[in-house]
């Protein structure tokens, strides 16, 4: 039997019932319409001074949201600003938390929500 493809493994991932971060347990997307899950796009500006921070990878192990690196721009031996494009999927209170994570670095973000994959 062949093991399963990344990709029925991600319909498996995303199709499951959306987890509170802090307490493991099961949303029901239903009754509480803020924890539906959505997607959004930014773009972000990385300065050189965070070239050793786990931006990126805060965004997952503290916030709980899938992210998607749909492109990025890196100078050579990362000597400039990095620039990522990336999408954000997760509870609308999870990607807000995120969001001002960002902010609070002072890196510079710009949302570009689509608005047929996004409730925003």
């Amino acid at each position: 039997m062949l093991p399963p493809s990344n990709h029925d493994a991600r319909e498996q991932w995303e199709d499951r019932e959306p987890a509170d971060h802090a307490t493991g347990q099961t949303v029901n997307q239903a009754t509480e319409p803020d924890q539906r899950v959505t997607q959004t796009r930014v773009r972000l500006r990385i300065p050189k001074t965070y070239h050793q921070e786990p931006v990126i990878s805060r965004l997952v192990s503290h916030y709980g949201i899938i992210v998607n690196i749909t492109a990025a721009i890196l100078g050579a031996n990362a000597r400039d600003d990095g620039w990522f494009d990336l999408e954000l999927r997760g509870r609308v209170p999870q990607i807000n938390s995120a969001l001002t994570y960002l902010n609070e670095l002072d890196l510079e973000v710009w949302n570009s929500p689509d608005s047929e994959d996004d409730g925003w």
